[in-house]
């Protein structure tokens, strides 16, 4: 069993952390560190130096340090300067298989371990199965946050099996909390949008063709003819922190104009806003037409009891159970099934009253960020 009083975390360095306009990895990144700080572990975040964040800084029991930034190959150089003097007990990298391979070159001691969020650094283009292999193979753990994940991961290279372990993501219940907290705020809110009294399904992602925003548009008309007063939010924008109006932000802006006042686009918000557009909700959708290994999303709109509509695709069906916490359809008739499945729990206030609170019951048992922090704990203790 191994002791560990030092934890160092290499972000990916795609963005800053914490940031309010970052992907779901670095969301993660934050959660995880300030919930192992608080088990008396010294924790230190690695990652991009931007100009509003300081090289160093301490954020609750987490030293955040950040090298100067290029991507690629003088990122991780400059992390394994920063690493070297510190010598912690463990290393945990976060979402490059790369970065592994080139710390344990050069730290053939230390203990590694690598987080894996999705499929795409695993995949070309981004790398060659061969080459895959042999990240893998440097490191001593292999966080996955799904069992489809656990599987894409063996399946490239089977010779690491043993070393995946599952660990779900979470959410947090004190800040993602059910409307029945805030109904007054909530009130308000929808007040202040003219939405009074409307029945209101949410989109919160990147517009971007993988996550069926398009898709969900071509399914409203048979929604709002079920239900007249329906009104669908689209959140986001065409990447993180993005207001561009790219080709396919203009398509579906074109899509929703022939539906005024059932279809709104409310611009990229911080992940900080999020929780008061999901206590709006009656539905969530989460119509993903590519593989999504976790999908965080999720987890937020079951801790706020809102119940979720979303392809089964990926690991989205380990999160989402179906007709308990909401309900999945098959991308082969997505469009049908999306239209159907959300005009059904518009119609039935039990229906979404009751998933809503599985969906809270499920979240407390296995997604807040304590319980990952707990679990990946356990597998830390496991190592020689």
């Amino acid at each position: 069993m191994m002791n560990i009083s030092s934890i160092a975390i290499v972000s990916p360095g795609s963005f800053a952390v914490p940031s309010g306009t970052s992907s779901s990895v670095e969301h993660v990144v934050e959660r995880l560190a300030d919930r192992l700080s608080e088990a008396a572990a010294q924790v230190t975040v690695l990652g991009r130096r931007t100009r509003r964040r300081p090289a160093r800084e301490q954020i609750g029991g987490v030293t955040y340090v950040r090298p100067s930034y290029k991507s690629g190959l003088p990122y991780i150089e400059a992390v394994y300067r920063e690493l070297k003097p510190m010598n912690p007990d463990l290393i945990q990298v976060e979402n490059r298989p790369r970065f592994v391979r080139y710390l344990r070159k050069r730290m053939n001691r230390a203990t590694i371990c690598l987080g894996l969020h999705s499929i795409t650094f695993i995949s070309k283009p981004h790398i060659g199965r061969k080459e895959v292999a042999e990240c893998l193979r440097c490191a001593d753990l292999i966080f996955v946050n799904s069992d489809y994940l656990r599987q894409e991961v063996i399946r490239r290279a089977p010779s690491v099996a043993n070393k995946v372990v599952v660990n779900p993501l979470g959410a947090d219940p004190s800040i993602f909390a059910p409307r029945m907290f805030h109904e007054e705020a909530r009130q308000e809110m929808l007040a202040s949008l003219g939405l009074s009294g409307r029945k209101v399904i949410v989109f919160a992602g990147r517009l971007r063709p993988m996550k069926g925003v398009e898709q969900l548009l071509h399914a409203m008309p048979a929604v709002f003819a079920a239900h007249p007063d329906a009104v669908l939010l689209v959140i986001g924008g065409a990447g993180y922190g993005s207001t561009k109006q790219t080709a396919y932000v203009r398509k579906l802006k074109r899509l929703a104009a022939r539906y005024p006042g059932h279809i709104r686009f409310i611009p990229y918000v911080s992940h900080d806003s999020i929780p008061a557009w999901f206590r709006l909700a009656d539905v969530v959708a989460v119509p993903s037409l590519r593989i999504e290994a976790f999908g965080l999303v999720n987890v937020e709109a079951m801790s706020s009891g809102v119940p979720v509509v979303a392809t089964r695709v990926g690991g989205i069906p380990e999160i989402v159970l179906h007709e308990a916490t909401g309900l999945l359809v098959p991308l082969q008739s997505v469009e049908a099934e999306l239209a159907q499945a959300i005009s059904r729990l518009l119609a039935d206030d039990e229906l979404r009253r009751q998933m809503g609170q599985r969906s809270l019951e499920r979240v407390a048992e296995l997604y807040t960020w304590e319980k990952m922090a707990q679990r990946q704990r356990t597998f830390y203790d496991l190592l020689p």
